[in-house]
């Protein structure tokens, strides 16, 4: 098989369980209220703990690498500005939809490394596959579940648009292989943005949205998907 095809079909795998933690987020609610809320707020927390975990363990490590100082700082910030601004027009205009920015904020730029260095390593893009694709099934889940409350669309409708979005795998990993593979800093720049404005949606919206009142759960649940994200990285690193 060649690499483009290999990469593509690990990359679409990744994405796809986008739409498949949206389609488990279509079910009928859990019964009694007060387990369908726990779980709700678990599942959030754990996706925020992935979500750190790839800022801390992807994105920066990989975007810090032989970056001057000047090119991160600035990467850093402007990612978290931006995604201020993102925040700000859409509670402007009543529609929440942090936590896709933050899925998909995660998703492209991971996707485009692993495109640019697959040719390098292709076991360690299995892995690095393997990983996105735990990372997409609860961020998936909390993404849609945030659409749903917050917009008229039908679940089909919202199913669907994360089928498509799913494709975006496949079209960063091969822009990373074939057009990116030999520009690190733009890479690194990129995965800092992503960084920055990660950071900013966890602390603004996915953190807040998991906490209850004497409940253990969510907490325990960021830590378990920060933990995720470590086995990961401990498996890339020699």
């Amino acid at each position: 098989m060649s690499d483009w095809l290999h990469l593509s079909l690990l990359t679409l795998m990744a994405g796809l369980m986008m739409p498949l933690g949206a389609a488990f987020a279509s079910v009928e609610r859990i019964q009694p209220r007060w387990l369908e809320t726990e779980f709700r707020h678990a599942i959030i927390a754990f996706g925020g703990g992935a979500l750190l975990a790839a800022v801390a363990l992807v994105l920066i490590p990989q975007g810090i690498k032989d970056t001057p100082l000047i090119i991160v700082c600035f990467s850093f910030t402007a990612g978290g500005l931006a995604f201020m601004l993102l925040d700000r027009f859409l509670a402007a205009r009543k529609t929440s939809a942090s936590q896709l920015a933050a899925m998909l904020s995660d998703f492209i730029p991971e996707a485009m490394a692993m495109g640019a260095t697959f040719t390098v390593s292709p076991d360690a893009g299995l892995l690095l596959a393997l990983i996105i694709a735990l990372q997409n099934l609860p961020e998936g889940f909390n993404a849609y579940r945030e659409l749903a409350e917050s917009t008229p669309n039908r679940p089909l409708y919202l199913i669907t648009v994360f089928l498509l979005l799913a494709l975006l795998g496949p079209a960063a990993g091969l822009t990373g292989h074939f057009f990116l593979a030999d520009y690190e800093r733009l890479i690194a720049g990129i995965m800092l943005f992503a960084a920055g404005g990660i950071l900013y949606l966890i602390f603004q919206d996915i953190a807040p949205q998991s906490r209850l009142n004497y409940h253990f759960a969510p907490p325990l649940a960021a830590v378990g998907g920060f933990l995720l994200g470590l086995i990961g990285h401990m498996q890339l690193t020699p």
